[in-house]
């Protein structure tokens, strides 16, 4: 019975070292919903078991410095046509009405004109949530799904974090 629960107890341990850490967000990319900062839980194994889904607050590595970890909503599913003008963002010609998360309708000053993006295989588009200053895929390009390090699932002495999936509930999955 000792032994038992001894197994039990490493199995769990090994599985809380490396199916979760901490993620300290650095700027304001994602406020309102994050602060430059706050630390967050993240679940290394989530998508172990589904796959990603817009809304999904992640941590992932960035395509152009892969010692850096970037923390950023999915916007895009892979098959997905992304369009944004100076002040709206479509998902497969849905108009998303953001204001549930964003503090402002803007995709300025960085990328102000009207862009196009269509999203490839196992590839995923994520925006900050203040997208005044955010380094995003409008900057980087689609995110690979093996640099995606995990979902953000909790803000430490806080709250958990909404995926807002009401927002994106009239597009059609791929």
């Amino acid at each position: 019975m000792v032994l038992e629960a001894v197994a039990l107890a490493s199995v769990l341990l090994i599985g809380l070292l490396f199916g979760v850490r901490d993620y300290r967000v650095s700027g304001m990319s994602m406020q309102p919903g994050l602060a430059d900062g706050q630390n967050v839980l993240v679940i290394k194994v989530t998508y172990l078991f589904r796959n990603p889904e817009r809304g999904d607050v992640i941590v992932f590595h960035n395509p152009q410095n892969s010692s850096e970890d970037l923390i950023k909503r999915i916007i895009g599913l892979p098959g997905d046509t992304i369009r944004t003008d100076s002040t709206h963002l479509w998902v497969d010609n849905v108009l998303l009405n953001e204001k549930a998360y964003i503090n402002a309708s803007s995709n300025t000053p960085l990328n102000p004109s009207a862009q196009t993006w269509h999203i490839p295989p196992d590839q995923y588009f994520v925006l900050g949530d203040n997208r005044a200053v955010s380094y995003d895929s409008r900057y980087i390009g689609p995110i690979p799904k093996d640099y995606i390090v995990g979902t953000a699932y909790f803000v430490f002495w806080g709250h958990f974090i909404d995926t807002h999936s009401d927002v994106f509930a009239k597009i059609k999955n791929p």
